[in-house]
Parts: C-alpha cells; sequence; structure tokens
C-alpha cells in the first residue's frame, strides 16, 4: 500500500452516490507534506519524459500542479472554469461536465500560455468519468502541442474514466486507483498497480 492510499484509509470518508471525500488532505484543506510526496512520486514515474509545462484545471488541481512543476523546474498553466473581465477573447476553449458540481463547464487557457512546441503534462487531483482530462486533452490538441501524459492523484476504477483514456492510447499514471467503496462501512479497495 502506497502513501496516498495509506492517508485515503486514514483520513478520507467515503459518502453515497461514489463520493470519496479527501477534502481534509487534498482538494480542500492541503496536506502540503502529502503534496510534497505526490509531486516526487510523479516526477519519479514521468522521468522518462521531458515536458515544459504542466496543465491542470482549477482548482484543486492547482497544488498538484506546482510542487510537479517546481521539482521539474516548468510553469504551471491553469484551465480556467470561469470568464472575468480581464479574460482575453485570444483562448482555446473546451467544455468539461464537472461529476462533483454536475454541470458542464466552459474551461479555457489563454493562447500565448499554450504553443505548438510545448511538452505537456496534465495533472489532476481525482478522475472518474474522465471528462476533465478529456477537455484538457482538447485544449492541448487544439494549441498543436504534444501530450506527454496525464498524471492522476486519486482515480476512481469503477467509473470510466481511466478505462476511456488508456484506450485511447493516453499514459496515465494514477497513484491511488479506488476499484470499490462502501459507504455503509467506509472500505475501500484500492487497485494492485
Amino acid at each position: 500500500m502506497n502513501f496516498l492510499e495509506q492517508k485515503i484509509l486514514a483520513d478520507g470518508v467515503v459518502k453515497p452516490g461514489n463520493v470519496l471525500k479527501v477534502d481534509s488532505f487534498l482538494n480542500h484543506q492541503i496536506d502540503i507534506r502529502l503534496m510534497q510526496k505526490i509531486g516526487e512520486e510523479f516526477k519519479r514515474r514521468f522521468a522518462d519524459v521531458q515536458f515544459n509545462k504542466v496543465l491542470t484545471i482549477e482548482a484543486s488541481g492547482i497544488a498538484i500542479a506546482a510542487f510537479i512543476a517546481y521539482l521539474n523546474d516548468v510553469p504551471v498553466v491553469f484551465a480556467k472554469k470561469g470568464q472575468t473581465v480581464n479574460s482575453t477573447d485570444d483562448k482555446y476553449v473546451a467544455k468539461a461536465y464537472s461529476f462533483t458540481h454536475k454541470k458542464f463547464n466552459d474551461i479555457f487557457v489563454s493562447r500565448p500560455y499554450l504553443k505548438p512546441t510545448d511538452k505537456i503534462l496534465i495533472v489532476d487531483d481525482f478522475l472518474a468519468d474522465g471528462e476533465a482530462s478529456k477537455a484538457l486533452i482538447d485544449l492541448v490538441k487544439q494549441a498543436g502541442a504534444e501530450l506527454v501524459g496525464v498524471g492522476i492523484a486519486i482515480e476512481k476504477g469503477m467509473q470510466p474514466g481511466g478505462a476511456k483514456l488508456r484506450a485511447a492510447g493516453v499514459r496515465l499514471e494514477s497513484i491511488a486507483i479506488v476499484d470499490s467503496m462502501d459507504p455503509e462501512t467506509g472500505f475501500i479497495k484500492f487497485r494492485e498497480q
């Protein structure tokens, strides 16, 4: 059992509807030492590829992306979910359905931050149905950049996102893959890796 699986068992909460609450350490309150370990683990797993940018989606992926980027001395680019007064019209846009919020979001990255010469590593906190990853991959394709892989902290293996990405030939590295959860007992089964 790896460090993230241990943390999930210790502090995660299983809720009805395939919901795993990890907000006490991953996506509301952030355990910085855990983020450092996640960054180091992704650095190890993607040591054989070169990338010059880490791409994620706001907001929960930013902390993970920041540690990976720091350890690899590259910038983080994050796709924004909402328009602001200083948003530019010169941007790549994709639609992403949020499993957590049960709605579609237009996500975007301003064109100057994704270029055809970029080699991109996508990272995020969760992978469920794969919609956020699919939208981020779409942004990479629109830019003409190269996707080198996708790194996910927690993959819900009982949902189709991981299988879809792997079937599409995407290199996917997930630190913890949850194959089943029981909200009544709190039991969590992890996939052997």
